[in-house]
């Protein structure tokens, strides 16, 4: 067997860049490093939903036509999108999404805030991904308490986790739990009962955690008080998170609620 030391397996990649080079391809197109798959951020349903797929500059969103809101936001951020400078956006209404919707005016005057779920923080550091996190497809109704208070709190937590790790899958939605719900505006936009969001961090030491947020104050809790297992987050909205990852570290990183593993 023909042993390589470092010096030679340097040479080895740099031969496999050029040849990729000469036929017209990109090392871009070598394998992901493992945990790393094309679409680790998106999840799979485990039941059928009314949903428009949109991909967006910084995030995919699952549209649901019935409740006029995201069944769910996805995205990837990583260090260098954690940090930026651009002013916060506008209120946009999606003419690219299908009818019916929800819109900025179901919103006037309701007692909600328009609810980012791919958050403004994690898209300031490009217009285009600002100008998109603010269209009213990425939005849910939240109350104020929620929005301004432990919600914002977990986003912030976010974002210091990539900068930490150098990135994170993120996905988030509303959660509805009850039979009857209040309804916003002319088109009826469904107020969620709750929210959740999951993050998995990959590398040498993978870990995923979950967190569920009813839709209401959380006056003297912290962020560990929120704190679920993906595997519940799972069981209690029907998708599959993270189901690129290995089987065995899925299963394994899964199954944990430890905020103190971050």
């Amino acid at each position: 067997m023909i042993q390589f030391n470092k010096k030679m397996r340097g040479w080895v990649i740099a031969g496999a860049i050029a040849l990729l080079s000469t036929l017209g391809l990109s090392s871009s197109m070598l394998p992901a490093a493992q945990g790393d798959a094309p679409g680790m951020e998106i999840p799979v349903s485990k039941k059928k939903v009314s949903q428009t797929i949109r991909k967006r500059f910084a995030y995919t969103v699952s549209y649901n036509h019935d409740t006029r809101q995201p069944n769910w936001v996805a995205w990837t951020l990583t260090r260098a999108h954690a940090s930026g400078k651009l002013k916060r956006g506008d209120f946009e209404d999606d003419m690219d999404m299908p009818s019916p919707k929800g819109t900025k005016a179901d919103y006037y005057n309701s007692g909600y805030d328009r609810g980012h779920l791919c958050p403004a923080g994690d898209n300031k550091w490009n217009q285009k991904a600002m100008d998109e996190c603010f269209l009213m497809t990425n939005m849910c109704p939240q109350t104020h308490a929620l929005n301004a208070g432990i919600w914002n709190s977990i986003e912030q937590q976010c974002r210091t986790w990539a900068k930490k790790y150098g990135k994170v899958y993120i996905v988030c939605g509303p959660i509805f739990l009850n039979k009857q719900h209040r309804k916003l505006g002319k088109n009826k936009v469904v107020v969620p009962d709750a929210f959740f969001k999951v993050i998995l961090r990959t590398g040498k030491n993978p870990q995923a955690i979950g967190f569920i947020c009813r839709n209401q104050g959380a006056t003297g809790l912290q962020k560990k008080d929120f704190v679920n297992s993906v595997d519940e987050v799972e069981r209690i909205t029907g998708y599959d998170f993270f189901s690129k990852l290995p089987d065995n570290i899925e299963k394994k990183i899964e199954a944990k609620a430890d905020i103190n593993q971050w």
